[in-house]
Parts: structure tokens; C-alpha cells; sequence
């Protein structure tokens, strides 16, 4: 039972160990950022935003204009048309650090005299400085997080300059979270410090989660600075956009821009204005306009403090690794309860599936990210490639199994054949010619040999203990039933020791012997068969024998006694011996290993030799053996 047990779990729960290990080192990072962009895309199309327009130069407002960039008179006439339709705020995605004439003047001016206008710097990578008619308060910079695969799932909500920065100790906030906050002042609604975490940014009762380096599945990410994990708006088309050229027409309706952020940006792919997303559907797979993605941040904070619509959460650490666990526990559990192959496998592909749909609902509905690929590994390993190690170690010990009853069946048949056959010619050896009784004798014997050739063969070589007289031992057995073989193999070889007994005491029973390992049983047997032979070689004129070998609460112990007048070994070799050597010092080290006594005893009564070792293995067993 326990063996079958340790096939079942040891394995399951190393994967699942295996999992855990492998996430903490990140090697699901990226296939879990993959499964977060796909659920996100995946989702139902949401309406088009009515609280943002995004303005976009496109390539034919470019071929018209006839230059890029824009010329800042340009831009001073788009700004003037939209404000007259009076827009919350206007976030200009476009540097202006250096005029672009013709028309600086009246663009610096104009940007001088707008309050809901807001430009971009960069900061953290390459800095571009500001527009300088724009105050500091109405310049965001425009930086994005790039993952290790270059895409966007991160947004900067603000951040401190890096050192050689011109104003590098200016806590700076980001283009996007400006223009929220712009928007949000008319619900007298204002940036404030968390009060779940003072480290968190606020909007009235909306807390928005800072971003953490093991946030979801990251890990040891960069998390300089304030960031927040993109929740991007699904579906076709999140926002209204409108042309350049269109909105300098007069052709778009006004009421497209009242009370709206309008984000003016760059729409064509000959200006290389883009980042990477997975998440966001467009017509250029993976590629997104960086004035869109910054439409996306914006509508997210707009969208969460008055809508409530959810952010991307995740659960904290421990309980992410309680999730994997208990999905690798389940696709353990399922091996032993279902038996079928057929419902087995149809079951296993169900529950996956609806691991992995739970997961993209629980995103969808609550916008909780869940480690979906790992617990998916590990369920699906233990659900799925374990079972295939069982079946083929449950078919292997089966076919073992019956070759053993075949083995035993024709031991049988050998000795409830011939051999009683020969056990009666032998019987009456003395009618026949001393050639045939030698013959028949080694008859006899080579018919014995069969059952202990076959069973030699049948046995892993390191589960095999080999006797006198041919006899192997299987080691897997209980132990003090391989003990008994051991005895009574011993107990047949021809010593003059053994010739004088008369009377013996034996004593079998069951020992403690978990954890003990394969090479330690072996010692074990050799051990009593040395003790035993000993007897036979060196106890001169010995009646009795006693043997015992059993566990007490603390110790199990191997005992021989007998009352012969011991002799010292020749060779000194035996644990028994009168001065000691090899023999003892084995038996010895073989103690100490197993944390326990050997002692040795010649008194005028006879010779007693014993092992003791305690019934919990100690730990450290290397520390022991040194001391």
C-alpha cells in the first residue's frame, strides 16, 4: 500500500513542486503575458467611448499639408477649431520642444493662453523636453513600460526623472493620468494618496493598484516610478476617430468634441508612431498608434472612478501558489477516482477546459488575473502524462506478477513430480548401482536449481541477495521475512557448529523498517549470516542456538546467541572474533550508519553478538557518520 501510494503522489507532487519553482523563476512569464492579452482580446466589443475623440494625422493629411512634421501653425488652427467647441481638455501627442515654422508664435501663444491644453516630454528613455509656452504643470510625459518581449501591458501614472535630467528631484505625472485628471476636475475629483496603500494613486472612493515587480505573472519586474497594469477597452473601435484635415473642415459635429478629451496623434505607419500590444483588436495585428494606446490608459482611470468598471487585480502571492497546487492536487485525485480510460481522458479534457474558461471569465467579469498557464501545466501533467508512468509500472509489475505465479507453478509442478519420484528411488539407494545414485542425486539437485535460476532471473539485480546452495533472496520483501531466508539458508551449510546443536530458539517478527534503504537491508543480512556462519565455524561442542530478530517501542534489534566455547577465526574476520578485525569494524560502521550499537559478548556460558538500531531513522545521517 505504501509503495502504491509513493507511485501515485511522490511523482505528482514533484510536479507540482516542479511548477511552483519554475514560476518563481520566471519561466511562465512569458506565456502568461501571452494568455493575459489573449483573454483581453477575446472579449465581448465594448461601446465606443463617448468621453474621448482622437484626432489623427493620417497620411493623407500629410500628402495635402505636404510636410511632416505638422508646422506648428497648423496645429495652432487645429487646437483653435476644437476649443471652439469646448473640449474638457486637449492633450496634444506631439513634440513641440523645437518650433516647426511657420507659425511658432502663434502656437506658443495660444499654448500660453490654454489651460486645458496639455502637451508630452520624455523622460525616462532619450529625453525630449517640453513645449516651452506650456507651464510645467500642463506637460505629462508620454513614456511607456516595455515588457521583455517589447510589448505594453504597463502605464507610467508618474515618476521621478532619472538623474541627469535637467530637473531631476520634479515628481512628474503622465500625459495620460493629466488628462484624466483634467477631465475629472469638473466632478471636483482630484489626484490624492491612497487609503489602502498610501504608496497607491486616488480618485475620490477609486483606489488605483500601483503596480508591484511580482504583480500577476511578472516577476522581478521594474516597477520605477507609479504603474498600473493596462485594462484596455475591447473591440474594433474603443474610440471615434476623426481626421485632421476633417476637424480644420468644420465636418465633424461638434458634439463629438464637447465635453471630450481629444488626444491629437499621429494615425499613419510611415511616421512609426506605434508600440506593441496584444491586447487591443486591430487591423494591424500587434501594432497600436501610441495616441490610441494613450486614449486606452485614459479611458481606463475615467472609466474606473465613474463607471466602476474593474481593473486588472490579482490575487496576492501564497494564494496564487495554493491555486497551481490545488489544480495539480486535482489532476492527481482524478487518476485514482476515475478507472475508465475513456471517461478518464474525456473528464480530464473537460476540467481543463474549464480551468482555462474560468480563468478568461473571472478576467472578463471581475478583471481578476489569474496564473491560468502554470496551474493549466500542472493539472495537465498530473491529469494527463502521470497516468501513462502508472499504467506502464502497473503493467510491468503485473507482467512480473504472473511471471512469478508461472515460475512458482513450475516449481510445484518440478516437486510434486519428479522430484518425489526421485525422493523415492532415493529411499532405495541401497538396491541400486552407486553410479545411478550419484546420478539420480544430481538429478535431484539440478531439478532444485530450477525454481532459484528462474527466480534470480525475475528480480531487478539490486533487489537480489544471493545465498549458499543457489538460493536468492527477493530484498522487497518485509524484512524480517528476508532475515528468516537468510537463517535458514545459513543453517544448511555444512559446519561443524551447526552438526552439535539440538536445540533452537527463534525468534521472527516484524521490524520497523521505513526508510531503510536497499544497500542497508543488505548489510543487514549479511550481517546475521556472518553471525550465524560464525557459530558454525568457531562455537565448539554448541547445544543451543538462539536467534531474534524483532522492534521493541525504540529499537529494532538482530541477536545471536549460542553456548559454545568460542574459538578466535583464523582470519580474524568475523564480528565475533577474539581480538576483533574486518568483520567487526564492518559490523560496527554498519551500526553507526544506522545510528545505532553493536556490541559483542564471550562469556563462559557462550557467545552473544548483537545489533541495535533505533526505530526512527536519525536525520543528518552524513554529520553521523563522521563523528
Amino acid at each position: 500500500m505504501q509503495a502504491s501510494w509513493q507511485r501515485r503522489v511522490v511523482p505528482g507532487l514533484t510536479v507540482i513542486g516542479l511548477m511552483v519553482v519554475l514560476r518563481l523563476l520566471g519561466v511562465f512569464q512569458g506565456i502568461e503575458w501571452k494568455a493575459l492579452d489573449s483573454f483581453l482580446r477575446w472579449r465581448p466589443a465594448e461601446p465606443t467611448s463617448d468621453r474621448l475623440l482622437i484626432v489623427g494625422i493620417n497620411e493623407a493629411d500629410i500628402q495635402q499639408i505636404g510636410t511632416y512634421p505638422i508646422p506648428d501653425g497648423v496645429l495652432a488652427a487645429l487646437i483653435t477649431e476644437l476649443q471652439q467647441h469646448q473640449p474638457r481638455a486637449i492633450g496634444l501627442d506631439l513634440f513641440r520642444d523645437l518650433p516647426i515654422e511657420p507659425g511658432s508664435t502663434q502656437l506658443n501663444q495660444l499654448m500660453a493662453a490654454s489651460p486645458q491644453l496639455f502637451g508630452i516630454e520624455k523622460i525616462i528613455s532619450s529625453p525630449v523636453l517640453p513645449p516651452p509656452a506650456l507651464p510645467p504643470e500642463q506637460v505629462g510625459f508620454n513614456d511607456f513600460a516595455l515588457d521583455d518581449d517589447g510589448f505594453v501591458r504597463r502605464a507610467f501614472m508618474g515618476a521621478f526623472p532619472p538623474p541627469l535630467h535637467p530637473e531631476p528631484d520634479r515628481f512628474r505625472l503622465s500625459f495620460p493620468l493629466l488628462l484624466a485628471e483634467a477631465y475629472l476636475a469638473e466632478a471636483d475629483l482630484s489626484i490624492e494618496n491612497g487609503r489602502r496603500n498610501p504608496e497607491n494613486m486616488r480618485f475620490g472612493d477609486t483606489e488605483l493598484s500601483r503596480f508591484q515587480p511580482d504583480t500577476g505573472g511578472y516577476v522581478g519586474a521594474d516597477a520605477s516610478g507609479v504603474q498600473m497594469l493596462i485594462n484596455t477597452r475591447s473591440g474594433r473601435s474603443p474610440f471615434t476617430v476623426v481626421s485632421l484635415s476633417a476637424v480644420l473642415a468644420g465636418e465633424v459635429e461638434a458634439a463629438l468634441i464637447r465635453d471630450r478629451v481629444v488626444l491629437i496623434g499621429v494615425t499613419s505607419l510611415s511616421q512609426k508612431d506605434l508600440v506593441n500590444s496584444g491586447a487591443v483588436n486591430t487591423f494591424n495585428p500587434g501594432l497600436v498608434y501610441g495616441v490610441e494606446m494613450h486614449a486606452h490608459i485614459t479611458s481606463q482611470v475615467l472609466s474606473a472612478v465613474l463607471d466602476d468598471r474593474p481593473a486588472i487585480n490579482v490575487w496576492p502571492d501564497p494564494w496564487e501558489y495554493l491555486w497551481i497546487i490545488g489544480w495539480g492536487a486535482i489532476g492527481m485525485a482524478l487518476v485514482g477516482i476515475i478507472a475508465r480510460p475513456a471517461w478518464y481522458l474525456l473528464t480530464v479534457g473537460l476540467v481543463g477546459l474549464g480551468l482555462f474558461a474560468t480563468s478568461y471569465l473571472v478576467l472578463w467579469l471581475g478583471g481578476w488575473w489569474l496564473p491560468v498557464m502554470p496551474t493549466l501545466v500542472a493539472f495537465t501533467l498530473n491529469g494527463l502524462v502521470l497516468p501513462g508512468f502508472y499504467l506502464y509500472d502497473q503493467t510491468l509489475r503485473s507482467r512480473i506478477a504472473a511471471r512469478q505465479r508461472v515460475i512458482e507453478e513450475t516449481y510445484d509442478a518440478i516437486h510434486n513430480g519428479p522430484l518425489q519420484s526421485l525422493a523415492l528411488l532415493l529411499k532405495q539407494k541401497a538396491d541400486l548401482d552407486p553410479t545411478v545414485q550419484s546420478q539420480l542425486a544430481d538429478l535431484n539437485q539440478e531439478l532444485r536449481t530450477v525454481y532459484n535460476r528462474l527466480q534470480q532471473e525475475s528480480l531487478p539485480a539490486a533487489e537480489q541477495l544471493h545465498l549458499g546452495g543457489g538460493k536468492v533472496v527477493d530484498l522487497r520483501d518485509a524484512l524480517h521475512e528476508v532475515l528468516y531466508e537468510v537463517y535458514v539458508a545459513t543453517l544448511k551449510r555444512d559446519f561443524p557448529g551447526f552438526a552439535s546443536l539440538k536445540f533452537q530458539v527463534v525468534k521472527f517478527e516484524p521490524m520497523q523498517e521505513a526508510g531503510l534503504p536497499g544497500d542497508d537491508r543488505r548489510s543487514l543480512c549479511r550481517l546475521l549470516e556472518e553471525m550465524l556462519c560464525n557459530v558454525g565455524k568457531h562455537a565448539v561442542g554448541a547445544k543451543r542456538l538462539t536467534i531474534a530478530c524483532y522492534a521493541t517501542e525504540t529499537d529494532n534489534i538482530i541477536r545471536v546467541e549460542d553456548n559454545g566455547k568460542g574459538a578466535a577465526a583464523p582470519n580474524a574476520s568475523a564480528p565475533n572474533a577474539a581480538t576483533g578485525g574486518r568483520g567487526t569494524q564492518q559490523a560496527q560502521d554498519l551500526a553507526q550508519r544506522l545510528g545505532g550499537t553493536y556490541q559483542r559478548q564471550l562469556t563462559p556460558k557462550g557467545t552473544s553478538c548483537e545489533l541495535r538500531w533505533p526505530t526512527r531513522r536519525p536525520r543528518f545521517r552524513w554529520l553521523r557518520s563522521r563523528s
